[in-house]
């Protein structure tokens, strides 16, 4: 899979900046730019650099259209946003970036956590958490293989992530085995001196899921192929 921002025009699709914005904080900056110096971002036919990490695009959708510009309105809910990216209040839930270094089959992502996401008073909620990690971690997949769905996804909580707090949230492929691929997770205080929270996950890729791209104008749905 590689990432593609040909997609779509600005028109056409939202594009959600992950550059800094007035609600990061200081270590959110400082993370920002101690990876944005090492890494390249994301062009068309150019999406991994080997040695340098690449900074990954993000969107509020994964796809709007298909082949020849047709609207897939009645498949997919036009309205349909994806669920960590929902918010226009900078800070208010989930403000992340993600790098990824193809050679060291590694993913990176800087994560802020905003008030909407609580659950225990004062800390995040453990639902946010994973959530952060299946974005991650299927992310990381789907770079490394084909487009991917989450077949198992083992989560471990060890110490409490307090909101507004900024982590590293850190995946490493484990081995793969045909079309399964397993990853594991970390997520660590920013200088890794306290663990939040371990994961594995299995993830799954389609025959023909999505063609090549998760988002590309010439993409073609096979919804029954996934198997």
């Amino acid at each position: 899979l590689h990432w593609s921002t040909k997609l779509l025009s600005p028109a056409s699709l939202i594009y959600i900046t992950f550059l800094p914005n007035s609600s990061w904080g200081k270590e959110m900056m400082e993370l920002y730019n101690h990876y944005n110096r090492l890494s390249k971002e994301a062009t068309e036919g150019q999406e991994d650099h080997g040695e340098e990490w690449t900074r990954l695009p993000s969107y509020n959708r994964t796809l709007k259209y298909a082949t020849g510009g047709a609207y897939l309105s009645k498949i997919i809910q036009s309205k349909a946003r994806l669920f960590t990216r929902n918010i226009r209040d900078p800070g208010a839930a989930f403000e992340y970036v993600l790098f990824f270094r193809q050679d060291k089959l590694k993913c990176v992502c800087i994560f802020q956590a905003g008030h909407l996401l609580e659950g225990p008073p004062g800390h995040v909620h453990g639902g946010a958490i994973a959530t952060m990690i299946d974005t991650v971690t299927g992310t990381h997949a789907s770079l490394l293989s084909a487009p991917v769905m989450t077949a198992n996804l083992n989560v471990n909580y060890r110490s409490p992530i307090p909101l507004g707090s900024t982590v590293l949230i850190e995946s490493i492929l484990d081995k793969e085995d045909g079309r399964k691929m397993y990853i594991s997770c970390r997520v660590t205080s920013t200088d890794g001196s306290k663990l939040h929270t371990e994961a594995t996950g299995n993830f799954k890729s389609g025959k023909l899921f999505i063609i090549k791209h998760y988002m590309c104008i010439n993409c073609k749905f096979y919804l029954n192929n996934f198997t």
